[in-house]
């Protein structure tokens, strides 16, 4: 498997733990050098979706954790299809936030759609996501038709670490600064005003979200 844009390596773990012979590329050296110190025996390479540096046809499987959404894919497109296997798949996954959630819900409308975007939650991932393995120009197709399907799963929070994993999030890290202390201020507010979330640690209730197609 190939771990594309693969940070510092969450999703390589995992793989890694299933048994898996996993191949990590990452652009960013700084996070490629935590995934190499904190997993030395995994092959890591610097390297983009539109640039990989491994030969044709050598991965049964492509995925992108949290990433997918960044590539140009009339470029990254057909590099992918150049590295998978014939009938290979590319998947890309999505941390969603459970919006069915009251909570959650009126937290994603306080920091609103800069910081809890419509990737982020499972009322809205699907559309936003369904093309994302189609190129947005007149290049060829390299993918079949696409596959959508959400896991259910939760994560130990406090309002603190909640709030500095929203702060990493795109749309927040182009804000203003003072912009962005006002939205993150809203939100640690809500959080430790709301007795479901006040009393130190706490379950956030998630899906992931997967698209999953097939090389052509």
């Amino acid at each position: 498997m190939l771990d594309l844009g693969a940070g510092t390596g969450k999703l390589t773990g995992t793989l890694v733990a299933l048994g898996a012979e996993v191949t990590a590329v990452e652009p960013d050296l700084r996070m490629l050098t935590e995934l190499c110190r904190s997993m030395p025996d995994v092959r890591a390479l610097p390297g983009s979706a539109e640039a990989i540096p491994l030969p044709d046809a050598c991965v049964d499987a492509v995925l992108a954790g949290n990433a997918m959404h960044w590539f140009d894919m009339a470029v990254a497109g057909p590099e992918i299809a150049r590295v998978l296997a014939p009938g290979g798949i590319l998947a890309g996954l999505w941390n969603l936030m459970d919006d069915q959630v009251e909570w959650v819900a009126e937290l994603a409308r306080i920091g609103g759609s800069a910081a809890v975007g419509p990737r982020d939650t499972p009322s809205t991932w699907r559309a936003e996501t369904a093309d994302m393995h189609l190129p947005k120009s007149d290049a060829a197709v390299r993918f079949g038709s696409p596959e959508q399907a959400e896991f259910r799963h939760g994560q130990r929070r406090t309002a603190d670490s909640l709030v500095a994993t929203i702060k990493t999030r795109a749309g927040v890290l182009v804000m203003s600064e003072r912009e962005q202390e006002a939205t993150l201020d809203r939100m640690r507010a809500f959080l430790t005003g709301r007795p479901e979330t006040s009393r130190g640690e706490f379950t956030l209730q998630m899906l992931t979200g997967v698209l999953r197609v097939r090389r052509l």
